[in-house]
């Protein structure tokens, strides 16, 4: 019998720990258990109306068919309108580069543009696709740790540090998936300042959570504090997050034309164009009524709010409070070396998520997925009940640890 013998790409990469926790969640929920899964990064709130009767538009009007590879002028052009009223970057469609969802756009780009020995800096806690993509295309992810002392940020000396004559890439993801922590102008302004003694490293700035924003803080992209790095960065974000459109699978990035042309020839022998319909939908979302981000923000800083309270709250805990997204990352440190009423050592966190997941029926992404321990991902991208009965049992469950 012949045996399969997979690629040594495909041997290199983990599987996303993210969607593990969330399938193993829905998983127990289906065999009638009652799981409050706090791993999906995905709000809890419907696509708005105006955005799917313009699907339902597209698909009465015929709009079915092929379109371009990396996506119709008319979203290329409401993409550049977005970037130059709300970011103050001026990009032609010819820039722009649509995908089926963000995470093609960061694999397209580093498909696009890396080789063996080049290599990646990822501050850490860091999305747990970064690394991944980044072997996966035959580059070495290079980490960054940058903990609680640093409220989770890149330094600039940390930065410079980082940088080698390989490097290729910086990612930058704000605010963050895993920790909420945002940038502001004034990091940002420190961080371009390296950047621009080192003209071989380009940027790839992930700005998916750029609405969810909270406390007055002022949101800033890269290229925008620092015109002279336009040209060697690659600026991506996407519908998902802020429009509540993970399924519809769109993402967007826009940077200089022989990068995105490289994209292009890569989707065009891979997935081809996103979906027509999403894409026109996604014209309505960009161009429509954008009124409901400020409502919807405000609703998760109040969720946000209560969760930071309740796991401070929580013995052997400690959570700050970050700027953005709808994540916390709490540190678990207090917890460790602790045992459960079952006798089980809690040695790190991924054993800390585990336990929590048996004995009080609460889902969370331990940290080690994210590059920095010990620590656990909460999203509370959920309903106030659900986050107010996940932090009881949360305090529960580590009360009773000894």
């Amino acid at each position: 019998m012949s045996v399969l013998q997979l690629s040594e790409a495909v041997n290199r990469v983990q599987p996303s720990a993210t969607i593990a926790v969330s399938n193993k969640a829905m998983e127990l929920k289906r065999q009638g258990i009652d799981v409050i899964g706090l791993g999906a990064g995905e709000p809890d709130f419907d696509t708005p109306d105006n955005i799917k009767e313009a699907a339902i538009k597209a698909i009465q009007d015929g709009k079915t068919k092929y379109t371009p590879v990396d996506g119709i002028p008319e979203l290329k052009e409401a993409i550049c309108a977005k970037f130059e009223r709300e970011n103050g970057l001026s990009y032609k469609p010819s820039q722009v580069n649509v995908s089926p969802g963000g995470k093609p756009v960061i694999f397209n780009a580093f498909l696009a543009t890396l080789n063996p020995g080049d290599e990646v800096i990822i501050p850490a806690p860091y999305w747990v696709s970064y690394p991944e993509m980044a072997i996966i295309c035959g580059a070495t992810p290079v980490s960054v740790a940058c903990g609680p002392n640093q409220n989770y940020k890149l330094t600039p000396d940390a930065l410079e540090a980082a940088i080698t004559p390989n490097t290729k890439w910086l990612i930058l993801n704000s605010p963050s998936n895993p920790t909420g922590a945002a940038y502001s102008k004034a990091e940002l302004r420190g961080l371009a300042d390296v950047l621009l003694r080192h003209p071989h490293v380009w940027v790839l700035t992930d700005d998916m959570y750029e609405h969810l924003v909270y406390d007055g803080f002022e949101y800033y992209t890269i290229a925008q504090v620092e015109p002279g790095l336009y040209d060697r960065t690659l600026t991506m974000n996407g519908v998902s997050k802020a429009y509540a459109m993970t399924g519809w699978r769109i993402g967007y990035a826009a940077g200089p034309e022989k990068l995105i042309g490289a994209m292009r020839k890569v989707m065009s022998q891979s997935t081809s164009n996103p979906c027509s319909i999403a894409q026109w939908a996604s014209v309505e979302a960009l161009n429509g009524p954008q009124d409901f981000l400020k409502e919807r923000a405000e609703a998760f800083k109040q969720r946000r709010d209560l969760v930071v309270a309740g796991l401070n709250a929580a013995e052997g805990l400690h959570c700050p409070t970050p700027e953005g997204a709808f994540y916390v990352y709490p540190s678990c440190a207090g917890a460790i070396g602790k045992t459960t009423p079952k006798g089980v050592l809690i040695e790190n966190d991924e054993i800390f998520a585990t336990e929590l997941l048996q004995d009080a029926n609460v889902a969370v992404v331990f940290g080690a997925a994210f590059g920095l321990s010990p620590a656990f991902r909460v999203s509370y991208a959920t309903s106030t009940d659900v986050l107010e009965e996940a932090v009881k049992r949360i305090q529960g469950f580590c009360a009773s640890l000894k």
